[in-house]
């Protein structure tokens, strides 16, 4: 009887222990378009609680969003209460202008380290680069399984919508610094609003160094190909909003294209939801 028991515990931590280590986690990138009080019908305060059950329902690991302004950002840390987040705003490196936050789930993570730098010659320091139209950046964490302990980097970003040179430089930019950092080869997630579509110098720079999840899925991708919608019901063919992955196998890509009641986006752009597994 004893021997009995014994096998059973070992077959049931055998199996939980193969569960924890196959573990698959989500990541999700969200422009949410900024709070501009001028905005109408499309107006943050009629968007926001939809974009909460949004999140809440396709449950990802980590969320990065882009366009958050501090009240935007605050408002999703309160109402996701499974989420804490890292980041600041790019006009000072505190609590102005738009964020490129990563949110995680902090019941499962922990941030073992984080920071944020600006896309251009002078990365530490507030700073517009090259022919960008203004500042941008790029926050990373390094963040733990609470259980397994794996570590995974997690960088997002927002690239610049004018500046060619601008997007061309910061895609070698992020790219160095992920190398940089990465030096245990951990699994690396890269997320953002790219502004730019997959035929692109700025795109090659980065699958030279990290795969295209909507190229490497293992399913065929679901939901529209394209991913700026503009708030208009416009045909969606430009794809410019990517996860990027290393040392991760995609299972499946899914670009979300769910509704307000009233049929009007939640943003202007369509968030991108990836299922992710540790490569073998």
């Amino acid at each position: 009887m004893i021997k009995k028991y014994a096998f059973v515990i070992v077959v049931a931590f055998t199996l939980f222990s193969t569960s924890l280590t196959s573990q698959n986690i989500k990541a999700m990138t969200f422009n949410i378009k900024y709070d501009n009080t001028g905005d109408t019908i499309n107006n943050w305060n009629f968007r926001k609680a939809k974009m909460v059950a949004l999140v809440q329902h396709y449950n990802p690991t980590f969320l990065g969003i882009q366009e958050g302004l501090h009240n935007q950002v605050r408002y999703l840390d309160t109402n996701l209460p499974n989420y804490s987040y890292v980041g600041v705003g790019r006009d000072n490196g505190k609590e102005k202008g738009e964020y490129s936050a990563i949110y995680y789930n902090h019941k499962d993570y922990n941030v073992i380290a984080t920071n944020t730098f600006w896309l251009s010659t002078t990365p530490n320091k507030i700073s517009i680069g090259w022919d960008a139209s203004m500042e941008r950046i790029c926050s990373y964490a390094l963040f733990e399984h609470k259980i397994t302990k794996q570590n995974y980097w997690v960088f997002n970003t927002h690239f610049d919508h004018i500046g060619v040179e601008a997007r061309k430089n910061s895609a070698k930019l992020i790219t160095e610094k992920i190398k940089s950092l990465n030096t245990e080869n951990n699994p690396v997630i890269l997320m953002g609003d790219f502004n730019v579509t997959p035929i692109t110098t700025t795109i090659t720079t980065i699958k030279n160094y990290l795969e295209d999840s909507y190229s490497a899925t293992a399913e065929k991708p679901y939901g529209p190909k394209g991913t700026f919608n503009g708030f208009t019901d416009m045909v969606l063919k430009d794809r410019i909003d990517y996860i990027f992955v290393k040392n991760l196998d995609v299972l499946s890509v899914l670009i979300i294209d769910d509704r307000l009641d009233n049929n009007k986006h939640v943003s202007d752009h369509l968030p991108v939801l990836t299922t992710l597994t540790i490569k073998k």
